[in-house]
């Protein structure tokens, strides 16, 4: 029996249709539904790490009016505890070449690696896949692979050397105690800390003179930059932008982002 884990609810449909069709992947697949290339990482004396990651979301979905609640600890725990009274079962982390992705690795790595020998890692970074037309492609999320070429990349799987856990521990430690509030994706499985301004340029260089809905802007930046850190976190960055003075709005901005307009400052009215 394997624990797949996978961040995210669209990369682990084709990992789940996979497992269905290939006797030697049986298991479960554990999604990670946390994204912890955002936010802080250093829980406080008051909180736990499930509860500041939750409260973190709340307070950048506000406008979503939903209660949010991180349990992906409470997952990992349970899945480790299982090992511990279960030698046979394996975890395996499927890990796509993304930000979410490595710094979930990283997060995982301190429990899963106390269990030698049954925890590995199937790294896709800069591999071939094929297509629905039989075109070779790179993906850059599992969501992109299709189920029977997931099949195939599980020859890939190698447990991960006790070497990696000692240096990949320690990357683990570095990027909590910078704390940053963005964390970029550099190519393998280097991980950089980056400030809240990060994104600023990506964000206003959409912009215009004219007011546009601020939904509008969002998408563009998701889809023409290739950013991965999603419409959440660059909802409310943008929120944040209107508040300093940097951008200007037309509604009101505690609302939905298809519910105000921005535009760049300085313009004269209408």
């Amino acid at each position: 029996m394997i624990y797949h884990f996978v961040v995210g609810d669209e990369a682990a449909k084709p990992l789940q249709e996979a497992i269905l069709s290939e006797p030697s992947l049986a298991g479960e697949v554990v999604v990670l539904r946390d994204i912890l290339h955002v936010g802080p990482l250093q829980k406080t004396d008051d909180m736990s790490f499930s509860q500041m990651r939750s409260a973190f979301w709340q307070e950048v979905a506000a406008q979503e009016k939903i209660p949010v609640e991180v349990d992906d600890m409470e997952c990992l725990l349970a899945c480790s505890k299982a090992m511990y009274d279960d030698d046979t079962i394996q975890a395996w982390f499927w890990m796509a070449p993304g930000p979410a992705d490595v710094c979930a690795y990283y997060w995982v790595l301190p429990y899963l690696s106390k269990h030698p020998g049954r925890f590995s890692l199937i790294n896709m970074a800069g591999l071939p896949f094929l297509d629905e037309n039989g075109k070779v492609h790179f993906p850059k999320n599992i969501s992109e692979i299709l189920p029977r070429e997931l099949v195939k990349a599980r020859r890939l799987a190698r447990p991960v050397t006790p070497g990696e856990v000692e240096v990949d521990t320690e990357e683990w430690r570095r990027l909590t105690e910078e704390n940053a509030a963005i964390r970029t994706h550099e190519g393998g499985k280097k991980i950089v800390s980056r400030s809240e301004t990060y994104y600023d340029s990506q964000l206003t260089g959409f912009c215009t003179p004219q007011f546009q809905k601020a939904s509008r802007v969002i998408n563009q930046v998701l889809t023409k930059q290739h950013n991965p850190t999603g419409d959440l976190y660059l909802g409310r960055r943008l929120r944040q932008l209107v508040q300093n003075g940097a951008l200007e709005a037309n509604g009101d901005i505690t609302k939905a982002l298809k519910d105000f307009e921005v535009r760049l400052p300085g313009q004269p009215s209408a």
